[in-house]
């Protein structure tokens, strides 16, 4: 019989492995470089597979970016995406007309469904300092029923997400050790009366 909630404890990688209904999984963690001006890297991109780069030289990848690192224009259909942003920003647009910049802790569904075109680009506004992007993305199945539903995108903006900490009998926040090299504070998993909204302190 299992001592928590948690089954299994691996490194954070690129992607994740899933199982159903959760299609794929990834975590971007780049330490992007002061930007250009262009919302380019201000560094050099020799060595680099360009419009391919998951090389993480240096700390960070183009991915499919030739000038802006991120994800142009590319299909989704019958499932959704969710992209929870906790440092950096995303420049996103679609086949829907909706385009938005977010990050900072936003997050944004999107439901492809019967089909959107979108693109995820990553730009590097500061010149002076460098630009990190940290941010997680769920691809979520959508059931035979709904996979084609009419595409939709919503955006969920930070300081209307409810936060949660979860304390301990005294009132301290719980937490975590991780035990990877990080050493990072990483929420217990508490029950749910445990937890309370920042929004409540």
């Amino acid at each position: 019989m299992s001592q928590g909630p948690v089954i299994s404890v691996k490194p954070l990688g690129f992607p994740w492995e899933t199982v159903d209904p959760f299609l794929f999984c990834a975590y971007h963690d780049d330490k992007y470089p002061a930007g250009n001006g262009a919302l380019a890297p201000a560094a050099s991109l020799a060595g680099r597979d360009i419009g391919q780069d998951f090389s993480r030289k240096d700390g960070w990848s183009m991915y499919h970016g030739d000038t802006v690192p991120g994800f142009p224009a590319h299909p989704h259909r019958g499932f959704e995406t969710v992209t929870v942003v906790r440092k950096g920003l995303i420049d996103h647009s679609d086949s829907l007309g909706a385009a938005a910049r977010f990050g900072q802790g936003d997050a944004q569904w999107l439901t492809a469904g019967a089909g959107v075109v979108h693109s995820e680009m990553f730009p590097l506004l500061d010149k002076e300092q460098p630009n990190p992007l940290e941010l997680f993305q769920i691809w979520l199945n959508l059931p035979a029923r709904s996979k084609m539903v009419p595409a939709h995108f919503t955006m969920f903006w930070g300081q209307d997400i409810p936060r949660l900490v979860a304390r301990d009998d005294a009132g301290r926040p719980l937490g975590a050790r991780d035990h990877g090299p990080s050493g990072r504070w990483l929420p217990a998993a508490v029950p749910w009366g445990k937890c309370r909204s920042t929004n409540d302190e």
